[in-house]
């Protein structure tokens, strides 16, 4: 079920596009479960390995038992039945740009031009692989998972059922974590000994990198729940941190070696692994993101002693809660610089860093023939020294 109202999530544009082909007064409003139960038929039928007759049946059922919904049933089986008898006329006009919302396709073009905003959508279209940061021997795992060991270190693979069950989870020998996702923490160097506060934290992907490489880490989160899952992590990893339940704005401690802020953002660098996402997101959720990831950098500041390292992160496209935020940041505090990325931050992948130096991954980065082996999640991160 996952998998399915994933695909109904990641192809949405172009199944309502498809399907709506083939109704002449488009979906039924007064019964919208109809839309539903066709969008779910139609994945199924289009590009899952679900015999045609089993969708078709599924979702007439499926309409039959919504008290609106019931009348339509045989338009459901109707409109169904079209969509597999033209799977490969559907399939010549299939265009996975259709999957990206006008607004945020239109913001993507004016941030990096018209091709690669359609590069980014297509790259979206795809399920993506599984990604995990291993504690050692990331060649060994590799082989183990029958996965592959990117050039940034992390290991790759083609999972299926339940994570827990792969080899390596219970004992805790590794941890999911997008390839961009495990790139800020290692833009602090060596950090062995180090006392480093790592903001909004959970689930705790950052925290686990930092205590593995032996830095003395305290691990802010503001929600209980999601500081009980980031200790359930921890003890799974056997790895040690401090965590605290506190609202980052207002946490009192420090000054600490290093601070890594991670923002809470639009997440729009993250549609591949959560297609709901362009779906749930509007125009109006940036002004109060931005507000508060510019509080969140004042602060990490303030965190940091003076000569100690900022590094600020957020799984956005978005400009201005990236580039902006730091040029906003750089332009009112004097007593702050940045310290620019370097190719071998990121083990020599020159194209990850932007023309001010910061860190800039877009999804259809890492390409691979096989686009399940391809990809990554769009990440902005930038390296800050605060002056003595």
């Amino acid at each position: 079920m996952r998998r399915l109202t994933a695909t109904v999530l990641r192809r949405l544009g172009t199944l309502r596009h498809l399907v709506g082909g083939f109704l002449d007064k488009g979906f039924p409003a007064e019964a919208p479960r109809v839309e539903t139960v066709l969008l779910l038929g139609a994945a199924q039928i289009l590009w899952l390995d679900v015999p045609d007759h089993a969708a078709v049946d599924l979702s007439v059922r499926l309409a039959q038992a919504d008290r609106r919904g019931g009348r339509y049933a045989g338009l459901v089986n109707a409109v169904l039945r079209r969509v597999a008898q033209n799977r490969a006329a559907l399939a010549a006009t299939d265009d996975s740009v259709r999957d990206t919302p006008a607004w945020l396709l239109a913001r993507w073009t004016k941030a990096y031009g018209a091709d690669t905003a359609r590069a980014i959508a297509l790259a979206n279209g795809h399920e993506p692989a599984l990604d995990i940061t291993v504690k050692t021997d990331a060649a060994n795992w590799a082989e183990r998972l029958r996965g592959r060991v990117l050039p940034t270190g992390t290991v790759r693979t083609i999972a299926h059922g339940a994570i827990s069950l792969l080899s390596g989870f219970a004992e805790g020998a590794w941890w999911v974590q997008d390839a961009a996702a495990a790139l800020p923490a290692r833009l602090l160097g060596d950090v062995n000994g180090l006392r480093i506060a790592d903001l909004c934290a959970a689930p705790g992907g950052k925290t686990a990198q930092l205590s593995a490489a032996g830095a003395i880490v305290t691990a802010v989160e503001r929600s209980p729940a999601r500081v009980n899952r980031l200790r359930e992590n921890l003890t799974r990893l056997s790895l040690e941190a401090e965590t605290v339940v506190a609202d980052a704005l207002e946490w009192q401690a420090g000054p600490f070696d290093a601070v890594l802020l991670d923002a809470p953002c639009s997440s729009t660098g993250t549609i591949r692994r959560h297609p709901d996402v362009p779906w749930l997101k509007g125009e109006a959720d940036f002004a109060v993101l931005t507000s508060l990831q510019e509080r969140l950098l004042d602060r990490a500041v303030a965190l940091a002693k003076p000569g100690g390292t900022i590094v600020y992160c957020v799984c956005s496209l978005e400009p201005e809660e990236g580039e902006r935020q730091i040029a906003a940041l750089l332009a009112r505090n004097p007593n702050v610089v940045r310290k620019a990325i370097t190719p071998a931050d990121v083990f020599g992948q020159a194209d990850f860093i932007s023309p001010d130096g910061d860190l800039r991954t877009l999804p259809q980065m890492l390409p691979d023939p096989d686009p399940r082996w391809g990809g990554l999640d769009g990440f902005f991160a930038a390296r800050l020294v605060r002056s003595a």
